[in-house]
């Protein structure tokens, strides 16, 4: 029970021996002895494995394992923790924890046993209190280990899988080699008078104007053929910006790596130019230098990690669906959305595909 009482502490020291991980590497690499080639250091790791696994390697002294019940001292009482028992604990705080943390860990680790002892003998173990933070530190722990078993299942993904996958979205591993023009929306205002709002909304919306009709112009002249850097280099002129106009050369583009709205891109053949599409910052002219389907072994990893998160969200959703809670809105209040700077839920991460920026770089 005392030790059980102990989880809590045990998953909160997985922050801690992280802490402690980045902070101890730099003293360790200090204290690092160089060894004469002729007998080298054998590592940590090496050396903790020659262990038997029924060997003591925590002993705390004056610290009874079983204490008696008429709590009469021991002058030889204590608590032995072999290899197999201290790993077993290391397993459910932190799976290979280094080596180097592994030494502070076990003091912190005895250390709390030894409170807990005397949280034990003063009775604090009993009451409404203790029961009510226990029932919550296994929910914790259940929470933790359904986690853990939901994303052990998800990542038992067969060859199969991963080709059946990829067989249904080869478009989606297809990747172009891309020329791309870049029509800023508007020109830079280049006056050095204060215009009144009246004449800067007009200014607005003629420079505006002034750049759609270039956009056209420019898709024209790339459609017979002229120089996509040529064309670029005159649009950033034309709109009267300071810096080198951004680079026409797009490579191995996905089409998860375009705006949705300009897509249609990858449908083109090589050498076709797209139409003109805009959005809020301007207008984009591509033109398809090359295509290619990427091979499987390319990626192999990437379709694994998405068909684990499916197999995740697919499993969480059940469960969330399972029971839905329904909260008593004059105890509660309605619902509000979350105070600025309050993190939501994190997203279920995505495999990172090859995304090129939409925008001018």
């Amino acid at each position: 029970m005392m030790r059980y009482g102990l989880v809590c502490l045990l998953l909160a020291a997985v922050s801690w021996g992280q802490a402690a991980n980045s902070t101890s590497a730099p003293a360790a690499q200090q204290s690092a002895t160089p060894a004469s080639p002729g007998n080298p250091p054998e590592s940590k790791e090496t050396e903790a494995a020659k262990v038997a696994p029924d060997a003591p390697v925590v002993t705390i002294n004056g610290l009874c394992d079983n204490p008696p019940a008429d709590k009469t001292a021991d002058p030889n009482c204590k608590t032995v923790i072999t290899r197999a028992e201290f790993e077993r604990i290391l397993d459910s705080v932190q799976p290979n924890m280094p080596p180097r943390v592994r030494r502070q860990f076990a003091m912190r680790y005895s250390s709390a046993l030894v409170m807990a002892q005397k949280a034990h003998e003063m009775g604090l173990d009993q009451g409404p209190k203790f029961d009510d933070q226990m029932k919550l530190s296994r929910i914790q722990v259940l929470t933790k280990m359904f986690n853990q078993s939901v994303q052990e299942k998800a990542s038992q993904i067969s060859d199969k899988d991963i080709e059946d996958y990829y067989n249904s979205k080869s478009a989606d591993y297809e990747e172009a080699d891309l020329q791309r023009i870049f029509v800023p929306r508007s020109q830079q205002s280049v006056s050095k008078v204060k215009l009144s709002a009246a004449a800067e909304k007009k200014r607005q919306q003629v420079s505006e104007e002034t750049m759609r009709k270039e956009a056209d112009k420019l898709h024209a002249r790339a459609v017979a053929g002229e120089d996509f850097a040529k064309l670029q280099n005159e649009a950033y002129t034309l709109a009267a910006l300071k810096g080198k106009a951004p680079s026409t050369k797009m490579d191995n583009v996905r089409r998860v790596g375009l705006p949705a709205a300009q897509t249609a891109v990858m449908d083109l053949k090589t050498g076709e130019i797209s139409e003109v599409f805009s959005d809020q910052s301007g207008y984009f002219i591509y033109k398809v230098v090359a295509k290619h389907v990427e091979p499987l072994d390319k990626v192999k990893d990437e379709i694994k990690g998405t068909l684990r998160n499916q197999r995740v969200q697919e499993q969480m959703k059940a469960v969330q669906q399972a029971a839905t809670p329904t909260l008593d809105e004059s105890y509660f209040g309605p619902e509000m959305p979350p105070p600025h700077g309050m993190p939501l839920p994190p997203p279920t991460a995505n495999p990172s595909p090859k995304p090129s920026s939409p925008g001018p770089k």
